[in-house]
């Protein structure tokens, strides 16, 4: 055997030994990192409550809705409820971080808006410890370099990395319909997912009159992702936006919408209400 076909043989073992699934194994359910509301079923021990994952650690999730439909101020109110493990801003939504850190990536703005969209969080988070908080602004520095960052920080935190948000996504290729790049970067998401065991969000933008996320891209998010966040713009009250789980590997969490407040915070509001799509859908008053 040549030197070169042991080391693939041994590369192959390596893979083997981390893939191999033992079925007799007792295996527990991946550790919640965000949820919205509890779910009990009955179970021979009695009654088991838990709270309805939007994203569990070791997994990855996405946001996707139309440009301008408050994405990024939804993202931000994820993220505060992360930090604080739930605010007056979040209503049921909790954050269930055990003291590792949220890494924020914004690949769009400048570092002006960028810095605002992170303030933001902290001051929603009532955040004074900013060592948990790691904030970066991408948008100055091309799409593989960006790739190559990310996972930089990312191996730099190791065990450190609780909930990474990316948002978008689509800054991360050359172009959403280029089908190598699209699967490679998807394919880097799940990596990441799984190595550093956090939780990834991204955020990509609809096509324009449809419920499909954007090109390939969107497509490869679709058919890998745990969860899948649409925003809409609601028919009646156009400053409130719904929020509904559109796929989900486990329980879907419930709709819900939130506004915008008088002092330009994300905020859930207590009921939904929009004849044309959804039925009344009455919530705990924050």
């Amino acid at each position: 055997m040549t030197e070169q076909e042991t080391t693939q043989r041994m590369l192959m073992e390596l893979i083997k030994e981390e893939c191999t699934i033992d079925t007799t194994e007792v295996m527990e359910y991946p550790p919640t990192a965000l949820s919205y509301g509890e779910k009990t079923i009955q179970t021979a021990k009695g009654d088991l409550t838990f709270p309805i994952p939007i994203g569990t650690y070791g997994n990855f999730s996405f946001v996707q809705a139309p440009p301008k439909n408050k994405k990024s101020f939804f993202v931000s109110l994820l993220a505060s409820v992360y930090l604080s493990g739930g605010n007056n801003f979040g209503g049921n939504l909790r954050g269930h971080r055990d003291n590792k850190c949220l890494v924020h990536f914004d690949t769009e703005q400048g570092h002006w808006h960028s810095q605002r969209v992170f303030k933001r969080v902290m001051d929603m988070a009532d955040l004074y410890d900013v060592g948990c908080y790691q904030t970066y602004a991408l948008r100055t520095i091309n799409y593989k370099t960006r790739i190559e960052f990310i996972e930089h920080i990312l191996k730099e935190n190791g065990d450190k990395n609780g909930l990474v948000i990316i948002d978008g996504i689509a800054d991360l290729v050359s172009d959403v319909n280029n089908l190598e790049e699209s699967n490679l970067c998807v394919q880097k998401v799940m990596e990441w997912s799984a190595k550093f065991n956090c939780h990834i969000m991204t955020v990509i933008h609809s096509n324009y009159g449809s419920e499909k996320p954007t090109g390939h891209l969107g497509s490869f998010l679709e058919k890998k992702t745990e969860t899948q966040i649409q925003l809409e713009l609601n028919t009646v009250h156009k400053d409130n936006i719904t929020v509904k789980c559109k796929r989900s590997r486990g329980y879907s969490f419930e709709t819900f919408s939130f506004t915008i407040n008088e002092f330009g915070n994300p905020q859930i509001l207590g009921e939904i209400y929009d004849p044309l799509k959804y039925f009344v859908v009455s919530k705990n008053k924050l």
